[in-house]
Parts: structure tokens; C-alpha cells; sequence
């Protein structure tokens, strides 16, 4: 049998004792009980509403190998019949088997961060990627000080190409989870007025971006929007990291990964690229000039990752919408009695409203007859929330919007 991780690996990665029949070995980690499949590890982690020692039981009727379990949480445990492995502190044993995961990968390791649009690029990354070998990327928003770690212990050795998202809403946030990542390459997607109330200007959301730079291995390489606002300091700050190699993309005439035409069309996209001197023509199944730009993220990423350019510029047409962010549904009918639904709940900031907004206003057709915006709040923006809420009125106008329905 293919395991994950061997048991004695698992012991000697956690420093952590056994307790009960140990199996030989685990197929996979969890967190929650409710998706534990048969033969994986349960790691009791405490969040900050649930404590995992309290779903021991549920973890056992859902056929759980063995359970890592804090030293201070025995006693209380009963009597339990399922092998345990009991450590100083189950959120830091998971972060040492990532570590150990790290350390045994001969994979392409990618960090990407950014304030809109880091999830949609690692899942753009997981599809194109596919085509060139195995790929192993975080699921869902797992970018956190837990998600992170889990991430890593979850990569299989036998990985080519691992994917890493990671998020931050303070500074040093990102320092000590890239350090445990050691991408080949960083990717600060962009920068933008995103968990604004913890930082005093978008300068400093660009420093904080910019810790990804201090984790990338010798020889590695900084990728940056060129067409982004804080270019030149996200580029001073790669410098200043000791980043050997930093690659461009953008619009912008020079950048090493160049957009010189996009045609927008209510189906989707098509991009002429230039990387390196030669041209490069593909399609994308979605809309909006961000996912655009996404995908040259995603190509100079890829590349430097070794992938094939070609192959991986043609993988970008299977490349769909994520949940909340653009996926589009039908209600009522179809043809002119049709409503086009276009989901972008995932998350609300300046930047990915206007985006949305962008979207919305590019639908042009006889089958157009309203366009509709329903808008949340935009959360975390500290003292100039009132006036980015304000802000997005223009985009509101230019998008031609007919109703609008404000909700928060």
C-alpha cells in the first residue's frame, strides 16, 4: 500500500510519543472529523471555536489511523480506543511534519500572495500545471498560520509542482509562513486597499506583501505586476530580500511577461502574450481584464517553474472559474428571458469590487437589457472605509449599472 507518511516518519517529524497498535503507516492528514476519510491521520488542533480533542470519537467512527493529541489533553480523554501520538503541541507537530515534507520534496515550490485574485491564480496554477506533472496545491483559502503548515504536511514525495497561497491582515504575517514554504518562486500577484485598518497606507500593505521574498531559496526568483502602483517599492524590496532573479508582468511595454492585446467577448478572453521575444495566442473561458492579468502571473510563474510555455498558455482555455470568484449561472430561462447570475461573494476590498464592477459593465449585446449590482460591505479597512465605499460610485456609473442594492 501507497502511504502519505509512514508511521515512524510521523513519530520522528513530531518528536511525539505513541500510544496503542500504531498502523505502518497514513494515506492522509485532517483537521475535521466531518471529511476524515479511512486511514488518515487526525491532527486534534485547537482553533479559535473548536478544540479537535473534542471530536476524537467522531475521528474513530470515521476509521482515523491514529490521532496527534497534546500531552495536557490525556488525562481527559477517557478511554478512547484509537492509537494516538501525544506531542507538546499538535499545531506546531504539524508544523514540523510540514517542514519534514519540505525537506524531502524535490518539487517546484511557488508562493503566491497578493491582496486580490491569489486564489484564482493558485488554482490556475494547479490546472495549467497538471499538464506538465503531478501537482500538489492548498484546497480552498488554506493560506494561514494552520493552513499553511497542513498544506505542506499534505505533499506527497512524489510531487513536481507545489502551490502555495498565502495570506496575511498584519504585518509579519507571511515572514514565518514562507520561511517553512522555500518557494523557488514568489509571486506578489498585486497590491491593493485590502485589510487596510491594520496598516496606516497601501505602502505598507506592499512591505508586509514583500515578506514572501525573505523565504525564496538561493537562486530564486520574485515575480511582480508591472502595471501595479507600488512596483518600484515591491521591486526595491526584492533587491533588498536578495532576490537573484525578478520577473515582470503586465501591459507595460518591457515586461518580461507582456500583454500586448486582449479582446474581451461575454464568453471569455483572448490574449496575445509575448515572453522572451516570441508571441503567444490563448483563450480563457472567462471575462474581466484581472483574470487576464492573472493568467500572465500564472504563465511567468509556470515557466520559471519549468513548465512548457506553449503547453501551458493552451491549458489556460480548461481553466474555470473558482466558487465566489466569477463562476456564472442561468436563472429563469434561457435567450432573452434569461438572467445571468455572476457570483463574486467570495470576498469583498476596493480592488476586487471594481474588478466585479468591471465585469459586469463589459456585457454588451442585444440580450443585455439591465444590469444589476447587489453589494455587501467591504470589511477591514479601517479609517477610510467611509470614503473607499464612496469610491466605488465611479465604477458603479461607468459600468452603467440600473439598480443598485446595497446590503450590510
Amino acid at each position: 500500500m501507497s502511504y502519505l507518511w509512514e508511521t515512524d516518519a510521523v513519530l520522528a517529524a513530531t518528536n511525539g510519543r505513541p500510544v496503542g497498535d500504531m498502523p505502518e503507516g497514513i494515506t492522509g492528514i485532517s483537521i475535521d472529523s466531518r471529511t476524515l476519510k479511512k486511514g488518515e491521520a487526525f491532527f486534534a488542533i485547537k482553533g479559535d471555536q473548536f478544540d479537535g480533542h473534542d471530536f476524537l470519537p467522531a475521528a474513530l467512527r470515521a476509521g482515523a489511523a491514529f490521532a496527534v493529541v497534546d500531552e495536557n489533553r490525556l488525562v481527559s480523554m477517557g478511554g478512547i480506543n484509537l492509537p494516538l501520538i501525544v506531542v507538546r503541541d499538535v499545531l506546531e507537530a504539524m508544523t514540523h511534519l510540514g517542514l519534514a515534507a519540505r525537506a524531502r520534496s524535490k518539487a517546484q515550490i511557488i508562493a503566491v500572495t497578493g491582496s486580490v485574485g491569489k486564489t484564482s491564480v493558485k488554482e490556475m496554477l494547479r490546472t495549467v500545471l497538471s499538464y506538465s506533472g503531478e501537482v500538489h496545491a492548498s484546497v480552498a483559502s488554506f493560506n494561514n498560520h494552520w493552513g499553511v503548515p497542513l498544506t505542506l504536511a499534505r505533499m506527497p514525495s512524489t510531487t513536481n509542482y507545489g502551490i502555495f497561497e498565502i495570506g496575511m491582515n498584519h504585518p509579519d504575517e507571511i515572514r514565518p509562513l514562507v520561511k517553512m514554504v522555500r518557494p523557488h518562486v514568489a509571486m506578489i500577484n498585486n497590491v491593493a486597499a485590502a485589510h487596510l485598518g491594520a496598516f496606516d497606507s497601501i505602502d505598507d500593505i506592499a512591505r508586509a506583501k514583500a515578506e514572501i521574498f525573505e523565504g525564496v531559496v538561493p537562486g530564486g526568483y520574485a515575480v511582480i505586476n508591472h502595471d501595479d502602483k507600488r512596483y518600484t517599492l515591491q521591486r526595491d524590496l526584492a533587491h533588498e530580500a536578495e532576490i537573484e532573479h525578478l520577473v515582470t508582468f503586465g501591459t507595460k511595454r518591457g515586461s518580461d511577461i507582456w500583454l500586448r492585446n486582449l479582446v474581451q467577448e461575454d464568453g471569455g478572453l483572448k490574449l496575445d502574450v509575448r515572453i522572451k521575444g516570441e508571441d503567444y495566442q490563448y483563450a480563457m473561458s472567462m471575462t474581466g481584464e484581472h483574470m487576464a492579468m492573472n493568467s500572465l502571473a500564472v504563465l511567468a510563474a509556470a515557466s520559471l517553474a519549468g513548465a512548457d510555455i506553449r503547453k501551458t498558455a493552451e491549458a489556460m482555455a480548461r481553466v474555470t472559474p473558482t466558487d465566489g470568484r466569477g463562476t456564472r449561472y442561468t436563472i429563469g430561462g434561457s435567450g432573452s428571458m434569461g438572467i445571468t447570475l455572476i457570483d463574486e461573494s467570495y470576498n469583498a476590498n476596493p480592488a476586487s469590487m471594481e474588478a466585479a464592477l468591471n465585469v459586469l459593465g463589459s456585457f454588451e449585446s442585444a440580450k443585455t437589457k439591465r444590469r444589476i449590482a447587489v453589494l455587501g460591505d467591504m470589511l477591514e479597512l479601517g479609517k477610510q472605509s467611509k470614503k473607499l465605499h464612496e469610491g466605488l460610485a465611479k465604477f458603479i456609473a461607468d459600468a452603467k449599472v440600473d439598480l443598485v442594492f446595497l446590503v450590510g
